[in-house]
């Protein structure tokens, strides 16, 4: 429980400093509001399904990308625009992480849960069904961001974050799929080792 608390500690600590004077307040309250959304799910869920730490620990990192994108908007991350410059990239890539873990937390969290609650019986299409999952989701997405620009006009052309790219959205999907495909090959042992806990 002690790293649960700390957990909730950087997220509570990221949450506020995101708020104080953000580059956008519109933009910030999107970007935020899928992390508040999915903590509160989290919170009111836990005492019935509990996640292993490092499914939590992967959500937290997920959940300051989005707030980090959101006090400054995707498109002006300070970092970024530094690597930008140093690299003489054509754009701000911060958006290109949050896609990246787009796809890479919502595999760890789908694969501890087809494990413990056995929802597929055949190994072989594991990993293929997961990718296939957050691709899904990746694209959903997609259609969220399409809807907010087309309902709010110029309001929403931070929150899409295209900043001229034709290709922003087949990319987008792109880096949510090598995303989970990079989760399941790197975090998939130590997801295994932490849920022997709940065989006990």
């Amino acid at each position: 429980m002690k790293n649960i608390y700390i957990m909730l500690a950087v997220f509570f600590a990221t949450f506020v400093w995101s708020i104080i004077n953000p580059k956008e307040g519109f933009t910030c309250f999107l970007e935020i509001i899928p992390a508040i959304i999915g903590v509160l799910v989290l919170t009111f869920t836990f005492h019935k399904f509990r996640f292993t730490n490092i499914t939590y620990f992967l959500i937290l990192i997920h959940c300051i990308i989005l707030f980090v994108g959101g006090h400054y908007t995707y498109a002006e991350v300070p970092l970024f625009d530094y690597i930008r410059e140093i690299f003489h990239q054509s754009r701000n890539n911060y958006d290109k992480i949050g896609h990246f873990a787009q796809g890479l937390v919502p595999a760890m969290i789908i694969r501890e849960l087809f494990i413990r609650k056995k929802v597929i019986s055949n190994p072989s299409f594991f990993n293929f069904i997961i990718v296939s999952i957050c691709l899904a989701i990746s694209a959903a997405y997609e259609w969220i961001e399409w809807g907010v620009s087309l309902a709010t006009g110029d309001g929403g052309d931070a929150f899409l974050g295209t900043q001229g790219y034709v290709w922003d959205t087949q990319s987008d999907m792109l880096f949510a799929t090598i995303g989970a495909i990079t989760g399941l090959i790197l975090f998939s042992k130590t997801q295994d080792k932490q849920l022997n806990q709940f065989k006990h």
